[in-house]
């Protein structure tokens, strides 16, 4: 019967040491990315991991999951093979036993979690179009022109291959191939 931790910040530069210090662990799972799905290699690496009587160690909801959907799948998961979760700083632990009162608490504070997510991403678009009024915003800087791109085609290489040699996304090879079309 494994302690296992689950801890997620959103961004490679941010800091991991406040969740689950002092808690006792067996083996520590680590994402360094946003929590809106639930595509993230650490997450999916622990629930692979972990086996019945194991319990998930969690600091907060939200560091769990973002959607609320995402949030009762997983609980509803991991409690049905008999794996515990316990969030540390809602000082809420589920063990697969039909509570009310806990169904409704992982509810109501995944809700928050969603909504809380939904409201930095308005702030996030409202700062961005102001920027954006103000000439200050320009969007990312490309890191290969369309020019490259063509070229690279031009050569015979597919689109795939062409997005693959130079890092960018097929998206990109397929807008700068559509300029010209």
């Amino acid at each position: 019967m494994a302690q296992v931790g689950y801890v997620r910040v959103s961004s490679v530069d941010q800091n991991t040491a406040r969740q689950l210090d002092g808690v006792s662990l067996d083996k520590v799972f680590e994402d360094k990315v946003s929590g809106a799905t639930t595509d993230r290699p650490q997450l999916q690496a622990m629930l692979e991991y972990v086996r019945e009587g194991d319990t998930i160690n969690v600091h907060s909801i939200d560091r769990l999951a973002r959607s609320l959907a995402d949030l009762l799948s997983l609980v509803e998961s991991l409690t049905s093979k008999g794996i515990a979760i316990h969030f540390h700083k809602e000082q809420l632990h589920f063990t697969g036993e039909h509570s009310a009162m806990q169904k409704l608490m992982l509810s109501m504070m995944g809700s928050f979690a969603e909504f809380e997510r939904s409201m930095i991403k308005e702030r996030q678009r409202e700062g961005i179009a102001k920027a954006k009024e103000a000439g200050v915003y320009k969007g990312r800087v490309k890191t290969v022109n369309d020019d490259q791109i063509r070229a690279f085609i031009a050569e015979g290489n597919s689109y795939r291959k062409a997005a693959e040699s130079l890092s960018v996304s097929l998206s990109t090879v397929q807008r700068a191939m559509k300029v010209v079309a």
